[in-house]
């Protein structure tokens, strides 16, 4: 990979909370262990995280039931962050000053996360963001772009590979939410100024808000019961949701990224 002048990014807020991220790293433990477990090199990479790496300590524990071996380097642009973070550095974990550029040399990771960031960035930014971290990927790689609330009860993240976003998934806390379109708040970057009138995320989270308002007769039997019939619901409605039972029950809802696309947006792979 070509020397790069600078981190390619800007410094974000850096705010962070133990568990703040455990959704997202139960999607890449169970719906992406494929992935780290065939991975010929078990690199993953938590870009900007942030003021504290309590994140990637617990990221680093949780790949570990999936493999053993597995390895993370922690990025941050903020060099004071790195030093401090630099306490924490042990067998398979070390922290780097860098961006979207991703500093590993010559080794591609398999996985990168990129957890409340670009959602302070300008949308226009997005879309050379994504790329130039996809270019670093191991062949069948997958960054994963997402946002959430300050202790990880609502969230939403893509995953994207070479060739652009791949899927977007909710992922909601049972019982932290009255209906499932209180997480458009934490929509990401490319989609949180779409949720309006006519465009297909705006559509999908007042479906899921119409499936949701369907289910109510089982609120009786708690709020996962109900999420899990929204679920079908939805499907059955004809959005195309992706996984199972096994998934919806822990709050997740997935659908390929075509769903929720911006309209007149080509997202370049």
């Amino acid at each position: 990979m070509p020397a790069q002048s600078r981190p390619v990014g800007s410094i974000t807020r850096g705010t962070t909370n133990p568990n703040r991220l455990r959704r997202a790293d139960r999607y890449l433990t169970g719906v992406l262990a494929p992935l780290l477990r065939r991975a010929a090199d078990p690199l993953l990479v938590d870009l900007g995280f942030g003021a504290a790496p309590v994140t990637t300590v617990e990221l680093l524990r949780r790949a570990r039931t999936v493999r053993r071996d597995v390895e993370i380097v922690g990025v941050e642009i903020d060099p004071e962050r790195v030093d401090a973070a630099r306490v924490h550095a042990g067998p398979g974990l070390d922290f780097r000053r860098g961006g979207f550029e991703i500093p590993t040399g010559e080794r591609r990771p398999v996985f990168v996360r990129a957890f409340n960031v670009l959602r302070q960035y300008p949308v226009e930014e997005v879309p050379a963001a994504w790329q130039l971290a996809c270019a670093r990927l191991a062949p069948g790689g997958v960054l994963m772009d997402g946002t959430c609330d300050e202790i990880g009860r609502l969230a939403t993240w893509l995953c994207l590979d070479g060739r652009g976003p791949r899927t977007f998934t909710v992922s909601l806390r049972p019982g932290s939410y009255e209906t499932p379109s209180e997480v458009a708040a934490r929509l990401p970057k490319i989609l949180i100024h779409r949720n309006v009138a006519d465009e297909p995320v705006h559509e999908f989270l007042a479906a899921a808000d119409a499936a949701w308002r369907a289910s109510a007769p089982l609120s009786p039997f708690g709020p996962r019961h109900r999420w899990m019939a929204t679920c079908r619901e939805l499907r059955a409605s004809g959005w195309p949701v992706l996984h199972g039972p096994r998934r919806w029950r822990l709050g997740e809802l997935t659908v390929p990224w075509e769903a929720v696309a911006p309209r007149g947006v080509v997202v370049p792979g």
